[in-house]
C-alpha cells in the first residue's frame, strides 16, 4: 500500500478551527456576519476577530479594564478597544478612564464603571455599522498562560521546575520532609 498522493498524502494541515463549535444562538449570528464582512472587505481586521470568534473559550482569555487602558494610552483614546472575549472590572483601578470598548461580553462592574466615566460599551454588530473594516480600531487580547492550570504545568520539586504542586495544605507536613529537608535524609 502507498500514499495516495492525489487526495493528498499524508499531509493534515493545521488544526484552526474552520466555524463555530459553541451551540450559542448569539455567537452564531455574529461568526455569520463577520464571516461576510471577512470575505466582502480586504482588511485582514475581519479575518482576525472570526478566526478568534471560532476559538474556544480557553483560547478568548479575559481582559481587565485596567489593562486595556493601558494599551489606550498615547494618542488612541479616540479609537476603539477591540476584544474578542470577557471584558472584566479591575477595583484596584481607581480613575476609569473614558473609553470606548467593544467585546463578545461585559461583566456588570465593568460595564457600569465604563458607562459611569462617559465611555461606551459596544457589541459586535454594532462595531460593524461602525467600523466595517476596523481602520479606527485597536485589536486586544488577554493572556493565555493566566489561568491558575497553567501554573500546575510541569514536574513540581524536579530541580529548576517552578511548577505549582497540587497540595492540600502549606504547611510542615505537606510535602515537606524526605528530599526537601536536610534533616530529612538528602535536599534535592
Amino acid at each position: 500500500m502507498g500514499i495516495d498522493l492525489i487526495a493528498g498524502g499524508r499531509y493534515v494541515g493545521h488544526k484552526n478551527r474552520t466555524r463555530q463549535v459553541s451551540e450559542n444562538v448569539y455567537l452564531g449570528l455574529l461568526t455569520q456576519l463577520y464571516k461576510f464582512l471577512a470575505r466582502r472587505t480586504s482588511a485582514k481586521f475581519n479575518k482576525i476577530v472570526l478566526k478568534r470568534m471560532f476559538m474556544s473559550r480557553v483560547n478568548r482569555p479575559p481582559m481587565s479594564t485596567s489593562k486595556i487602558s493601558l494599551h489606550m494610552k498615547d494618542n488612541k483614546e479616540s479609537k476603539i478597544a477591540v476584544v474578542v472575549g470577557t471584558v472584566t472590572d479591575d477595583v484596584r483601578m481607581l480613575e476609569m478612564p473614558k473609553m470606548r470598548i467593544c467585546a463578545l461580553r461585559f461583566t456588570e462592574g465593568a460595564r457600569a464603571r465604563i458607562v459611569k466615566a462617559g465611555g461606551e460599551c459596544l457589541t459586535f454588530d454594532q462595531l460593524a455599522l461602525l467600523e466595517p473594516k476596523g481602520s479606527n480600531c485597536v485589536l486586544l487580547r488577554g493572556r493565555r498562560n493566566a489561568r491558575e492550570a497553567v501554573k500546575h504545568f510541569g514536574v513540581p520539586g524536579s530541580p529548576g521546575s517552578h511548577a505549582k504542586p497540587f497540595v492540600r495544605s502549606k504547611g510542615r507536613k505537606f510535602e515537606k520532609a524526605r528530599g526537601r529537608r536536610r534533616s530529612r535524609g538528602f535536599k534535592v
